[in-house]
This record gives C-alpha cells, sequence and structure tokens, in this order.
C-alpha cells in the first residue's frame, strides 16, 4: 500500500543528536581524543579570558567548529554557521542542543581571533601528538623531512615595486589591467601590497612562479603522524633552516635518522644534521657527501621507502583542510592554520591506525 505524503512544519522528538549518529561512525573516536586534549588545556582557556562580563562562545566549542571545518573541507564561516544550523552531525560534535541558537558568522570569527593570538593551535598538536606517544604509535628515532609551497591570498595584480610613485587611478578600481609582461620582478625589488609577507617562488623549474608561503612538516616514519610542523617565508634557505629548526626539537639525546628528498642533499646541511647527532639518509645528488658509510646500510634504503609517505600529508592537507591556497594572510596566522590542521590530520591518522588495530 502506498504510503500518505505528509507535509508537517513541526514536530516534537524525543530522541537526542547522540542517538541520531552512529556508533561506528569515524567522529565518535575522533571526538573522544579531541575532548581529551581540550580537557587537559583547560588552563590555558582560563588565562585567555576575563573573569567578569558576558561569557563568550566556549573555546572548546570554537576549536571542534573549526576541526569540522577543517575535516568536511567547509570554504567560509560562514557556510560552517549554515552547516551547524541543520546538521544533526555537526550539532553533536560541537556541543550544540538540537535549539540552541547557531552564532553568526561575524561573532564567531571574531572570538577566533583570540584563539590565534594565544598560540591554542601548537598547544592542540601537542596534545594530540602525546595521546599517539602514550598509544605507542611515534617511532623516537626515525624521521622524514620535506617542504612544500602552499599559495597565497593574493593576485599578481598586488606585486608592485617597493619604490614605487603614487600612479593615476585605474579605469577599473576594483579589477585593473595590469600588464607586467617583460618587466623583471623580484621578492628584492616588489612586494604584495594585499599580504606583503608572501614571496614569489616556484616548486620547481618549468614550474610558474606563484606569491606563497613554505609549509614545512616532520613525520616520524613508523606510522607516518606529523610531529612538528611550521611555515616560513618562501625563500631558498627555507627548507633547510626549517629542518634544523624542527630536528633540534626532537626530545631526547639519542642519534636519530632524518630521511628527506634530494632537495636537502647539500654540504651544509649534511653537515650540520652530522653535528645534531643526526644521521642524515637523505636521497643522494651525483656530488653528495653522502657516501657508502651511510648508504650501505639496510636502514637507509628503508628510511628512503619510508619518506615518501609524507607526501600523504601534504596531498591531505591541500585538498581536504583547503590549504593548497590559504584564506588567511600573514606568516603568524597560516602557521596557526598549518599547525592546527595537522593536529586534524593525527587525528584522523590515530583513529584509523586504532581502528585497524582493533
Amino acid at each position: 500500500m502506498r504510503g500518505t505524503d505528509l507535509q508537517q512544519s513541526g514536530m516534537f522528538s524525543y530522541i537526542s543528536a547522540e542517538r541520531r549518529v552512529p556508533v561506528d561512525h569515524p567522529l565518535r573516536a575522533i571526538r573522544a581524543m579531541v575532548d581529551l586534549a581540550l580537557r587537559n588545556m583547560g588552563r590555558r582557556f582560563e588565562t585567555m579570558y576575563s573573569k567578569v562580563g558576558r561569557p563568550s562562545i566556549p573555546p572548546e566549542k570554537l576549536l571542534r567548529a573549526l576541526l569540522l571545518q577543517v575535516l568536511y573541507t567547509v570554504r567560509s564561516e560562514r557556510m560552517l554557521m549554515e552547516q551547524l544550523d541543520y546538521n544533526l552531525l555537526f550539532r553533536w560534535f560541537v556541543g550544540l542542543n538540537v535549539d540552541d541558537p547557531v552564532w553568526d558568522a561575524t561573532v564567531f570569527s571574531k572570538n577566533r581571533e583570540r584563539l590565534l593570538e594565544a598560540e591554542v593551535a601548537k598547544t592542540f598538536f601537542a596534545e594530540v601528538l602525546a595521546q599517539a606517544h602514550s598509544s605507542g604509535l611515534l617511532s623516537t628515532e626515525h624521521f622524514t623531512v620535506d617542504g612544500t609551497l602552499i599559495e597565497a591570498w593574493a593576485s599578481h595584480k598586488s606585486f608592485k615595486p617597493k619604490d614605487a610613485d603614487d600612479e593615476r587611478p585605474p579605469e577599473d578600481p576594483g579589477n585593473p589591467t595590469i600588464d607586467f609582461h617583460g618587466e623583471r620582478r623580484s621578492n628584492a625589488t616588489h612586494q604584495s601590497t594585499t599580504d606583503p609577507e608572501a614571496r614569489l617562488a616556484r616548486k620547481g623549474p618549468g614550474k610558474e612562479a606563484k606569491l606563497s608561503y613554505a609549509g614545512h612538516v616532520l613525520m616520524e616514519n613508523r606510522h607516518g603522524i606529523a610531529v612538528n610542523g611550521q611555515v616560513t617565508e618562501a625563500h631558498g634557505r627555507a627548507e633547510p633552516q626549517a629542518a634544523i629548526a624542527m630536528v633540534a626539537e626532537i626530545p631526547g639525546q639519542r642519534r636519530v635518522t632524518l630521511a628527506a628528498d634530494k632537495g636537502y642533499d647539500t654540504r651544509e646541511l649534511v653537515q650540520e644534521l652530522r653535528d645534531h647527532q643526526v644521521t642524515p639518509h637523505i636521497a643522494c645528488k651525483p656530488t653528495s657527501i653522502i657516501d657508502g658509510r651511510t648508504t650501505r646500510h639496510p636502514g637507509y634504503a628503508i628510511s628512503q621507502q619510508k619518506r615518501k609517505r609524507i607526501e600523504e600529508i601534504f596531498g591531505w592537507l591541500k585538498t581536504v583542510a583547503g590549504l593548497r591556497k590559504t584564506r588567511h594572510r600573514g606568516v603568524a596566522r597560516v602557521d596557526w592554520m598549518f599547525t592546527f590542521a595537522l593536529g586534524v590530520y593525527n587525528l584522523v591518522r590515530m583513529r584509523n591506525l586504532m581502528g585497524a588495530a582493533a
């Protein structure tokens, strides 16, 4: 018998959002890890807010909402608020009741600024990493480093000479016509008026140069979990400098190995790594100073195999987390989002690893 198509504008329901989410939904395991990390961050949150005044959006809910934005590739805060308004899964994860009002997108963005200023992303990343360590998922001896370019939120039209005199107003102020063909443009003489900290860079020969930032990741080789990350200005020495900075933060005094591609095979970097008690398992150029004393060991071949997994991190950050072209400006803001997205990637990776083990 055919059912009747009844239209009902409103209803009462006694089923909570908790019961609507399947028991085996992937977000359940991720939320358990997120809640543990946020509980451990309680003292830091206390220092960020005044003891008097009107209550703001709880920082725990802010971070859970930002995590959903990264995890589900929501491209703007306005769309995120729209999803929170009708998506029961999003409401359950953030901690909103079905009848709770959703925040205004502008209010949400302004409250998020407090998190950006307090370096909450690094603390969140460290708390997630501590859970991975306690679960025995991290290697303390074998690592891989690599870098990538993150396109800045600025166009070539904004890349103008630093000492340019005031020009006449364009015929179309919103989208002016600019012809820079045949003009020599470099970071030494030009600067973006939209994002002054962005630098013109390209990843390899034959590729177009874009206004970009350099993103760097240090990965442990056992399970491919990111253990460190940072964003710097894009320049020729960005990758080796970031590699040394992240290697120096590896805890412990034991000798470790560091895998990398040929771009890191320079005499200065290899020598500096050895001075830091790090064995360079770097892919060798024809003129490399890394010889058979390093490459003859089976561990070198294993490192060359494992290091390719770091590309999975960059691929996830750019396709899922929306970092192919950042929506933020300035090294500090882009670094905050990059670090937070790395923490979210680790949560997904840990959930997959622990689910496979179960």
